[in-house]
């Protein structure tokens, strides 16, 4: 009997650790890849880093790097790619984001404007220049705007 436990623990435990790490893996892969950022065809870059899009988001960073404005818009609250975009480029979460801002506008300061939809988003971003957002990854990115790279 104590043969047959052993030899069971053999075969179920790497199976064990392989179906955890494929847990954790597919964890890490879906979250980084939970939203695409977009910008305005006429935004030069292939890429951005986080702290720049965080600086641009939170209003820290109001001009791109030719010194033309910056636009961000943001997703609504309630969606899972703001708290996505939130959690993994403001390292913050949306309750937290919201404090901020409820903060910057008694200092005179106006958060991005909200969208309620990657649609909207989109349009948005295509009809703005200067402007920057974010939509699902699975949301596909018409030719009237560019998806950035983003990188550490």
């Amino acid at each position: 009997m104590e043969a047959r436990s052993s030899r069971r623990a053999r075969v179920l435990l790497p199976a064990l650790v392989a179906a955890s790490l494929v847990g954790v893996l597919g964890r890490d892969a879906s979250a980084a890849a939970a939203f695409r950022v977009i910008v305005h065809p006429q935004v030069k870059g292939g890429q951005i880093t986080r702290a720049v899009l965080s600086a641009i988001f939170l209003k820290q960073a109001p001009r791109w790097g030719d010194g033309s404005p910056v636009v961000p818009v943001d997703q609504s609250v309630q969606s899972a790619v703001r708290r996505a975009f939130s959690n993994e480029v403001l390292k913050q979460g949306t309750v937290e984001v919201q404090f901020y801002w409820q903060r910057r506008i008694s200092a005179g300061q106006v958060p991005p404007p909200v969208k309620t939809s990657d649609e909207e988003v989109l349009a948005f971003v295509a009809s703005t220049p200067g402007a920057i957002g974010y939509v699902s990854s699975t949301t596909p990115v018409p030719a009237t705007v560019r998806e950035v790279a983003v990188v550490d």
